[in-house]
């Protein structure tokens, strides 16, 4: 006997696979477009490692999702890509530049610091030309890269440039001129006037090339002037030369780094991402300044860390083991009243915390009537971030530690009472160790989290108070805030260093995890 599909079950499997190509194309199309968008943006700004994982990615997605092989790959891939665009790329990026001097002054290449330094020598003379100027960008409107587009009032000649692209002529009608200005480029969004206003100091520093002797700089946000560079650059003899001075300056090393340096031993502000090796490990480890600081955040980071977890864990068990006794009534409304301070966001409890300390007028002083200097003395500055951390911690654990205790079986417990334990005793010797094997390794998990967690010092303390003349590492600093204030403190970023001492976090906190987990193993014996 034979069975034969109706039509209509044939013209619905006809429907579905033309629905199933069809979503298949628009997906494959929006890939592609997402491509042809963002590679040119990639290659202008020189991201090759972004760019090699963008077009990989797409071929990936083209392979995996254009047919209908390769079915576990179609489940795999989109974990994987997250995976490497989010945690490993960074990784890399991090130890890479843990290799270099990457910070302020030294982010570009050689070329492009030699670009900068002469363009800021660029000076206006009195019969200088002007254009009028329009700003636009293939990138984000507040970091660029930014591109001048520049009309000549008097001949109408359209000029386009960059920090990057000499200045060169364009044809008029690729562009859309309006009221004496370029309102419209082919490639590129334009920047509206107060766009273009808060972003003028970096305008200020942006200068093009016209040629040898001459670049062209912003003079206001909708003019722009041709004048004459004071430094030129000798290429044959790799020497920048002052036209008004004649003093030469030649490429000598300062400590790590290279510089143009003249006979005096003066040099020029602006350097190059040169790599140095070993050195900012070996200034980690050999400075003794910086070492000692270094030692100092990592005992506090381990004291807080560890801290924060026991003080969160022992009330958060605490409460969880008072409202388990089915004798208490209203064991409902309770959890619910104790789980409102992990409700809150974190960084708003934060802040709301750090004016409960505040000396004059918070609400700690104010109702026990005290006087206490909270964030001005560091004893009592780490009190007040421990508490605050138990503050925001405990409901956690109370959440773990219900549900671990609610599976604990009760035949367990009744054996205890039988063989004559007490209600402390069956608590301590059967109940915790039977807890632990489902909580330590979340106590792990927790140690790890705040052992870099950045907001409860930033947001609390500012990692304050700081000892006179301190402006690396306050009182409060944990490694990661002490990282922070090392890439981007007020005496200057410096990504190469605080990649470095990010690279030695990530190994401490790796150790530390595995160490615990060691330790943990034990409690597998329990059952």
């Amino acid at each position: 006997m034979t069975s034969t599909s109706s039509p209509a079950a044939a013209q619905t499997r006809g429907t579905t696979t033309i629905t199933s190509v069809l979503g298949r194309v628009l997906f494959l199309g929006v890939v592609l477009a997402l491509v042809v968008f963002f590679a040119p943006l990639l290659i202008a700004q020189q991201l090759w490692m972004w760019l090699i994982i963008l077009i990989g990615s797409a071929i990936a997605i083209f392979v995996l999702y254009s047919t209908k092989r390769f079915i576990p790959g179609k489940y795999i891939f989109p974990g994987t890509f997250f995976l490497v665009v989010f945690l490993i790329t960074p990784i890399i990026l991090t130890v890479g530049y843990s290799f270099t001097n990457f910070g302020d002054g030294t982010r570009g290449t050689k070329e492009q610091a030699i670009n900068s330094i002469v363009s800021n020598s660029v000076q206006q003379t009195a019969d200088a030309p002007r254009y009028n100027m329009t700003v636009a960008t293939m990138g984000s409107p507040t970091e660029g890269p930014f591109e001048l587009w520049l009309l000549d009032p008097e001949t109408g000649d359209v000029f386009r440039g960059s920090a990057e692209q000499p200045l060169e002529q364009v044809d008029a009608s690729d562009v859309t001129v309006a009221d004496g200005r370029v309102t419209e480029v082919p490639q590129g969004e334009v920047l509206d006037m107060r766009e273009v206003n808060a972003v003028y100091n970096e305008l200020q520093q942006l200068a093009v090339p016209v040629d040898d002797t001459s670049a062209i700089r912003p003079l206001s946000v909708n003019q722009a002037f041709v004048g004459t560079t004071v430094l030129q650059y000798d290429e044959e003899r790799d020497v920048i030369v002052d036209t008004a001075s004649g003093t030469e300056y030649s490429v000598q090393k300062i400590d790590d780094t290279e510089y143009f340096v003249n006979e005096e031993g003066q040099r020029l502000s602006q350097s190059w991402l040169q790599n140095v090796g070993t050195k900012n490990y070996e200034r980690l480890f050999t400075d003794s300044n910086i070492a000692s600081q270094f030692l100092g955040a990592f005992t506090w980071t381990l004291v807080f860390a560890a801290g924060s977890v026991l003080s969160t864990f022992i009330l958060g068990f605490a409460l969880a083991l008072i409202l388990n006794d089915e004798r208490l009534k209203g064991r409902r409304l309770y959890r619910s009243i104790l789980l409102m301070p992990y409700a809150v966001p974190g960084f708003i409890a934060l802040l709301v915390w750090s004016n409960f300390y505040n000396r004059d007028f918070g609400l700690i002083n104010e109702m026990l009537n005290l006087d206490l200097n909270w964030f001005g003395d560091p004893t009592l500055a780490k009190v007040a971030v421990l508490l605050t951390n138990l503050w925001m911690g405990f409901p956690y654990m109370f959440i773990i530690s219900t549900g671990a205790l609610q599976s604990i079986p009760g035949d367990v417990l009744e054996a205890a009472k039988i063989d004559g334990a007490s209600r402390f005793q069956a608590t301590v010797k059967v109940v915790m160790p039977l807890l632990l094997v489902a909580v330590a390794p979340l106590l792990v998990a927790s140690f790890a989290f705040n052992f870099n967690n950045f907001n409860a010092i930033e947001l609390l303390t500012e990692g304050g108070p700081f000892p006179p003349g301190e402006f690396t590492r306050g009182s409060t600093d944990i490694l990661i805030s002490m990282i922070y204030r090392i890439a981007f403190g007020g005496s200057g970023a410096d990504f190469g260093f605080a990649s470095a001492v990010s690279v030695m976090l990530f190994v401490l906190t790796g150790i530390l995890a595995a160490v615990q987990f060691r330790f943990t193993r034990a409690l597998e014996d329990v059952n």
